[in-house]
Formats: structure tokens, sequence, C-alpha cells
């Protein structure tokens, strides 16, 4: 008796699901980056991360085009982090108010997942590879910065001028962002309250204040 084919049992492994699969991501992410603080990036073979992980090597290559690359989940989650906070942000809120009142509310899933990418972007001052990927991942939320600028303005988008503003905004949060991550690395002491300061000061600075206050 021969078995229909749509009732056979699936052959080999079963697919990974995407989410499984960016978990794996994250875990080499980490990993990478641990060996890359411990013994620069120079030292880290792609060989040294799969194995402090516990995957293949052949695994590791097929989620990641090179060593360096493997910092880009770590740095995205970052991202998109403070992307989902600019998406909370209340109209009737200032900017600072709602950093302060969100960060009470949505603690990081992972602390040393936001240390760790502090440090990737500290590093990226002086390793090219990781500024390329630093850049390429912050300009990522320009779409969304337009999004949250235009939103606040009552204006379409993908205006030119609201997309020049999410641009120049992109470069004023990336800057903070470099100046504290630089700063967490040479040691010096910087509190929350500092941060939330630093970020409002640099998106009234990139829009030249047009947004940044609460909206009635």
């Amino acid at each position: 008796m021969t078995v229909p084919e749509a009732t056979r049992a699936p052959r080999g492994r079963r697919p990974m699901s995407d989410r499984r699969r960016g978990q794996q991501r994250l875990e080499i992410s980490r990993e990478a980056v641990r060996l890359f603080r411990a013994q620069g990036l120079a030292a880290t073979s792609g060989e040294q991360i799969a194995e402090g992980v516990g995957v293949s090597v052949r695994t590791l290559w097929r989620y990641f085009r090179s060593k360096e690359s493997c910092v880009e989940p770590l740095l995205s989650q970052s991202a998109d982090a403070f992307v989902a906070m600019l998406r909370r942000w209340p109209r009737e809120r200032s900017l600072e108010d709602h950093m302060v009142a969100d960060a009470r509310v949505s603690a990081p899933a992972s602390p040393g997942d936001d240390e760790a990418a502090l440090a990737v972007i500290a590093m990226s001052r002086t390793e090219p590879a990781f500024r390329a990927i630093w850049l390429v991942v912050h300009e990522r939320t320009e779409a969304v910065l337009a999004e949250v600028i235009a939103d606040r303005l009552g204006r379409a988008p993908d205006e030119l001028a609201v997309r020049v503003q999410a641009a120049t905004l992109g470069a004023a949060l990336r800057i903070t962002t470099e100046d504290y991550a630089v700063a967490l690395a040479e040691g010096v002491a910087i509190t929350g309250e500092d941060v939330v300061a630093r970020l409002t000061e640099a998106v009234r600075a990139a829009t030249h204040g047009v947004i940044g206050e609460a909206v009635t």
C-alpha cells in the first residue's frame, strides 16, 4: 500500500522556527561580544565563537557572513528597544518625562545585553568593521524617527523636511549614545538621569525644539 505524499511523516530535521533562529543568533552574538571584549577582534576567530556557544562553525557562517557581523543582533536589539520607546511616546508628555516613566515600567529583558551593546559601540570608535555595522543598524531607525516627528508636527513622514529632520535626529541620538558608551568604557560614572537629560538635549538641538515637549 502506498502512503499518500501529504500524509507521510516529514524526513530529516524539522525546520527551525524564526523565533528559535533569532534566539540562536542572539546567543551567538552574546558569546562573540564576550570574546571580543576579552581578547580583541583580531585575536578572536569564528571557530572560538562557535565553540563557545556550542554550535558548529558551519552553523555560525550560515547565520553570519563574518565574525564582525556577529555583533549585529545585540546592536539591533538595543536600537529596537529605543524605537519601541519612541513609539510609546504619548503626545501629552514631554520626551524627558516619557523616558523617565517608560524606564520604570519597561525594564530590559537582559540588562547585560545593553551593556554588551554599549561595549561594541565604544569599540566601534577604533574598529571600522564594528563601525560599519553600527551605522547600518542605526540608519534603520530613521523611518521610525520620521513617523514620530510627523506625528508630533501633524505632517506626512515622507515629506522632505520631515525626513531631513529624522536623519538629523538620528545622528544626534547616535552621537549621544556613542558618547555614553565611551564614557562607560573609560569608567566615567553616568546616572540614568544624566542619560535622559543628554538625549532630551540632543532631540531638541537636532529638531530646533520642534519636538521634545508635550503636544496639547
